[in-house]
């Protein structure tokens, strides 16, 4: 029995009684591909695995890594040698009224691709501060879950200026961007939000972490505020995203900020397609 039912999105979307649509009930990856290959793929499969055994639905790597096999072979031929995106959006299937599951439920996989969006301006970006607080269940926390309803408010913020809005918790603490994760540079540290305090932990954030860690950099995962960015101990602030890169902020609110590229070279996408 398969461990999920499979539906290609150019097929037709999810039935109507799937619980993703009625209740956000599941969780996505969407993964950067070169050909038949995928940017931190294994990353990518881990996360979604780990995270909906979190939510209590089942879903085997191997079967995973099958479909993106098979989409790669659907899909690569449709796009650029500059790449494009795949998506995987798993549910916990169909059926039930209530929110309460069904036991013995089939997981739902929906799969689409899309061209890649256009590269971030290498010289740096403009961001500022997001009105929307975003807020994270501790039972949630860092799942690529499909509730983002919090990222959809702030993203309205996003005019043709802005590249990304940050967005803070109760507190005050500048947490994530709506599609990105923080990292900052501050007296030759570098300084991100513990993965506990996150709406979605990235795999290029966790990825990084450890390559700058091997390298001997100073890793601190502590709140980051809004002086700390805005103060003069800032040497930089970066946003991470596996589709995206590594993207240098050059100016947050008006405010300009230091720019170096540095840090971008050492994540090459290439060197990490499996």
């Amino acid at each position: 029995m398969a461990v999920f039912r499979l539906f290609w999105a150019e097929e037709g979307g999810l039935p109507a009684d799937d619980r993703g649509l009625a209740y956000g009930d599941g969780l996505f990856e969407t993964i950067r591909m070169v050909g038949h290959k995928g940017v931190l793929l294994s990353r990518h499969l881990e996360r979604m695995v780990r995270d909906a055994r979190r939510l209590g639905i089942n879903v085997s790597r191997g079967e995973l890594a099958s479909v993106c096999t098979q989409a790669g072979q659907r899909f690569s031929e449709r796009f650029t040698d500059d790449g494009w995106i795949l998506k995987l959006t798993l549910t916990r299937g169909g059926g039930g009224r209530g929110y309460r599951p069904e036991p013995g439920m089939v997981p739902n996989l929906l799969v689409s691709a899309s061209p890649r969006p256009p590269a971030p301006d290498a010289s740096g970006v403009v961001v500022d501060f997001s009105r929307v607080p975003v807020t994270v269940n501790p039972l949630l926390a860092g799942i690529k879950s499909l509730n983002r309803l919090e990222q959809v408010m702030a993203a309205a913020e996003l005019g043709q200026s802005l590249f990304e809005v940050i967005m803070s918790d109760s507190d005050g603490n500048l947490v994530e961007g709506t599609r990105t994760n923080l990292l900052l540079r501050k007296k030759n540290v570098w300084v991100t939000p513990p993965a506990a305090s996150l709406a979605v932990a990235g795999v290029l954030r966790q990825w990084l972490l450890e390559r700058l860690r091997q390298r001997g950099e100073a890793v601190a995962e502590k709140p980051i505020t809004v002086e700390d960015v805005l103060g003069p101990e800032c040497q930089g602030l970066f946003l991470l995203n596996s589709v995206l890169g590594i993207v240098p902020v050059r100016t947050i609110a008006g405010h300009d900020l230091p720019v170096d590229s540095g840090l971008a070279t050492i994540f090459n996408p290439l060197e990490t397609l499996e």
